[in-house]
């Protein structure tokens, strides 16, 4: 079975003892990278001052690499996508879904 958004059940997700609902978001069209870095960035700041809820977002993005801590300019031989760096330990990540790749 292929999960997808519409059979997507997130009623079996109970709200934390005394906390406020996670809320869920699902995006129904790609979100460019760094848009979803700056909200990502702005809700943490938010869940921190006790304004926001804990937020699960389901989304897909174009098709990028992500470059960690370790991950050197000549890491990719081919570069097809765009390259953002990103704090986290470990080189290149590829993100997008195997059709990005086949197409």
């Amino acid at each position: 079975m292929v999960n997808d958004r519409q059979s997507l059940d997130l009623t079996t997700f109970a709200r934390p003892a005394g906390g406020e609902a996670v809320e869920w978001r699902i995006s129904d069209r790609p979100v460019p990278y760094p848009d979803s870095l700056a909200a990502m960035d702005a809700r943490v700041a938010a869940i921190a001052t006790g304004e926001a809820a804990e937020l699960v977002w389901l989304l897909e993005h174009p098709p990028l690499y992500t470059s960690g801590t370790s991950g050197k300019a000549d890491d990719l031989l081919d570069p097809r996508f765009p390259t953002f760096q990103s704090g986290r330990g470990g080189q290149v990540t590829y993100h997008a879904r195997a059709s990005a790749w086949l197409t």
